[in-house]
């Protein structure tokens, strides 16, 4: 299958710059791939150690994918279109499968759900503890399930919840506010995702005092 830009980007696939989204999403030159085969932690999502600590394993998935791919520019190959309007896309920088690459160092998972390909190569990573395999998590398809009751982002990039408090109150809270992670959002509530602080104010929203 041809790579190509332009209009017919969105069947055949795109070649460009990455900005890193999180751990299995990219924006490649503008468009917005979910690399396909995949699954990362959500950003939101945590994991414990050994030890018994709890630490921030999605926002270090995103970190490190964006310290090893951010900027770089990829070829992506189409493979479908999710029920977001997202690119589904199988990606590469150099050569390199970039979701391979994830999986191989334990920073995502083989989701088998849409494809066996990489499930090799995430018992490898397993058997040798590699990243997300030193610690206890959750599969993130299971972490989505346990918070089904709220409504997920429609799109990584929009992270600011936008929470009705009792009283009618409109708060908005964005990543690492203290009580950011036990928000959940209803939209059926009137509750919403923003993309942005200023969408959240000029919406009605206020900052959440911590």
């Amino acid at each position: 299958m041809a790579v190509c830009t332009g209009a017919s980007s969105a069947v055949a696939g795109t070649v460009g710059v990455i900005r890193v989204i999180d751990g299995d999403t990219l924006d490649v030159g503008g468009t917005r791939v979910r690399l396909h085969g995949i699954d990362a932690p959500e950003a939101d999502q945590t994991c414990t150690t050994t030890g018994g600590e709890i630490w921030r394993c999605g926002a270090w998935v995103s970190q490190t994918v964006t310290a090893r791919f951010g900027g770089k520019t990829a070829r992506c190959v189409s493979i479908d279109t999710d029920r977001y309007g997202r690119m589904v896309a199988r990606c590469n920088v150099d050569g390199q499968d970039i979701a391979a690459n994830l999986v191989t160092e334990g920073l995502a998972f083989s989701y088998r759900r849409y494809s066996d390909a990489y499930t090799g190569m995430e018992r490898a990573a397993a058997s040798r503890g590699a990243g997300l395999h030193s610690s206890r998590f959750q599969s993130p398809a299971e972490f989505r399930k346990s918070r089904s009751n709220a409504d997920a982002p429609p799109d990584g990039a929009c992270r600011i919840k936008g929470n009705i408090s009792s009283d009618g109150t409109r708060i908005y809270h964005v990543p690492g506010q203290h009580h950011y992670d036990r928000t959940r959002i209803r939209t059926k509530q009137g509750e919403r995702w923003f993309c942005s602080v200023a969408e959240a104010r000029a919406a009605g929203w206020r900052a959440a005092r911590r």
